[in-house]
């Protein structure tokens, strides 16, 4: 096959769009669909890993650099801020130019910043370096799903999709274990490296697997302004949410950005009215599915990032495991995302989004639950079963809420729903760690004097009190050098017991996230458009 071009297959509204089965077969590896998969499973899989395998290498960047909480979060922050404002551009640059293209350059960029960390000797490069492999991750992540969409027909698209988001849950789930495993008997530093070898793989493959799809109706010029003021208000957006946990939700600041971003959105919106090529034609909202997709990615989302950001320091810092051990103990959670997933896309397609997804986040909505549930005492057993759970539910909304907002869109914007849909999954990522942050630090502030004092301990001061509490934020016991033992134990007991406390209390709240996604799901529906892909067949 050398044609390069994709014809969209849409038509007119009275027209019935072409079946992709009745295309002729693809010649070779090049367009080879399954092969495709693969390809854009492998440069995804560096994205996805990186998402949660610093969480693991956290303690340890900290410990090494001598950087602060506020600090560390900024290794995640940088890397979700530079995510979630550069998806949709991302995406639309690949409408234009090319889904392959974008996806190769995102993959090198996105390698050669990672190695970039490794190297680094101070936390500010280590931020700065994060923030570029936000960018290029932008480019490689909607541009695999633009790939997927032109390449596989229809009846095929969920089990590719199912596929995909397995690679993405089992990469985001199982980052804790590799990063464990690398952190204890490598360094911090291999947690990036190893994106180098990844990426090296997924350019070798990509130059002589992934063919360019684009369909005839693609843009072909670019909306700038749109682009400006779409940027604009994500960063507004998510900066508000970073910074809220730091400034507090009722200060000036935070209300300015968010203020701010809503003007910006509201000026975006006007704007892509009037332009000949929108950067997102509104009427892509129309879609109650599609739209109701979008906000089930932010409330999953919301749930997952913003618990597990808790429970990786519940792990170590609270049971005291190393950070393998700590990885070991989510492999329930890795182990039903990759199980569950591909069975997750032959039921959506059988029976359609609708019951799946609700499933799913009911059972997210109890495994939080569960999770709020979990003390310094409780054993593995227990643990597992609510990790366990948590995977089941979070793998049919990763591939449903992926099909229905990609599915649901016209085939010459799958890179801009690609966007969408990524963009979704970062700004909950970003909400989740804000707001659930503000609960435990909200819920630390106001417990621990008391459980000081109950438990006879010296006053502290202002500023003792302070630092105290922004070290059981994360379940660090705040004692001294040379503390005698009893106090030590004493200040350890009312640390963990604060910092559980103020986890239960997240947990509850994003249990409560969950059952308001329960009922979203059921706005959801097959994707319309689907059979717009696939121009080239090859199953």
């Amino acid at each position: 096959m050398t044609s390069q071009t994709t014809v969209d297959t849409t038509g007119p509204a009275d027209k019935a769009p072409s079946a992709p089965s009745d295309q002729p077969p693809a010649k070779g590896l090049r367009g080879h669909p399954w092969f495709t998969l693969i390809t854009v499973a492998v440069g995804v899989m560096m994205v996805a890993l990186d998402g949660t395998i610093v969480a693991i290498a956290n303690p340890a960047i900290a410990s090494d650099l001598g950087a602060t909480f506020a600090q560390v979060q900024w290794i995640t922050n940088a890397y979700f801020l530079a995510l979630a404002v550069s998806l949709i551009t991302a995406g639309k640059l690949g409408d234009r130019f090319g889904h392959r293209q974008t996806f190769l350059i995102g993959v090198v960029g996105f390698a050669a910043a990672s190695g970039a960390i490794g190297l680094s000797d101070s936390i500010g490069l280590v931020v700065t370096f994060r923030v570029f492999q936000g960018l290029f991750g932008a480019l490689l992540m909607p541009a695999a799903l633009g790939l997927l969409r032109a390449t596989f027909p229809a009846e095929k698209l969920n089990m590719a999709i199912g596929i995909w988001g397995m690679v993405i849950g089992a990469s985001t789930a199982g980052g804790p274990i590799l990063g464990g495993v690398l952190v204890e008997h490598v360094s911090w530093q291999s947690v990036f490296f190893i994106n180098v070898p990844v990426g090296v793989v997924a350019v070798a493959l990509g130059a002589f697997i992934l063919l360019d799809h684009r369909a005839e109706n693609a843009p072909r010029s670019f909306d700038i302004p749109g682009i400006a003021l779409l940027s604009g208000a994500m960063f507004c957006l998510v900066w508000a949410l970073i910074k809220a946990p730091e400034w507090g939700w009722g200060d000036g600041r935070t209300w300015a950005f968010l203020v701010g971003s809503m003007v910006l959105f509201g000026a975006f919106a006007s704007w892509e009215t009037k332009v000949k090529e929108p950067l997102i034609p509104l009427g892509l909202f129309r879609s109650v599915p599609l739209s109701a997709g979008v906000v089930l990615m932010v409330l999953m989302a919301i749930a997952f990032m913003g618990g597990l950001f808790f429970v990786t320091f519940y792990l170590q810092n609270v049971h005291g495991m190393s950070p393998i051990d700590a990885g070991l103990h989510l492999l329930p959670l890795t182990g039903m995302m990759i199980v569950g997933s591909p069975l997750a896309g032959a039921a959506i397609t059988k029976f359609g989004p609708r019951l799946p997804l609700a499933g799913g986040m009911a059972a997210t909505a109890i495994a939080m639950y569960g999770m709020s549930t979990l003390d310094k005492d409780t054993g593995s057993g227990l643990m597992s079963i609510w990790f366990a759970l948590l995977g089941f539910g979070l793998a049919p909304v990763m591939v449903g809420a992926t099909e229905v907002i990609v599915g649901n869109a016209p085939m010459e914007l799958s890179g801009v729903a690609g966007g969408l849909q990524q963009a979704a999954m970062q700004i909950g990522g970003s909400l989740g760690t804000a707001v659930l942050g503000a609960v435990m630090a909200s819920k630390v502030d106001s417990d621990l004097a008391g459980n000081w004092a109950d438990a006879g301990l010296p006053p502290l001061t202002p500023e003792q009190q302070h630092q105290a509490s922004e070290a059981v934020q994360v379940g660090v016991a705040p004692v001294a050098p040379d503390t005698p033992a009893e106090i030590a134990a004493k200040i350890t007991d009312v640390a963990h017991d604060t910092f559980i406390s103020g986890m239960s209390l997240a947990s509850l709240v994003a249990a409560g996230v969950a059952v308001v996604a329960v009922f979203v799901a059921f706005l959801t529906k097959r994707g319309a458009n689907a059979e717009a892909g696939a121009a080239v067949g090859h199953i």
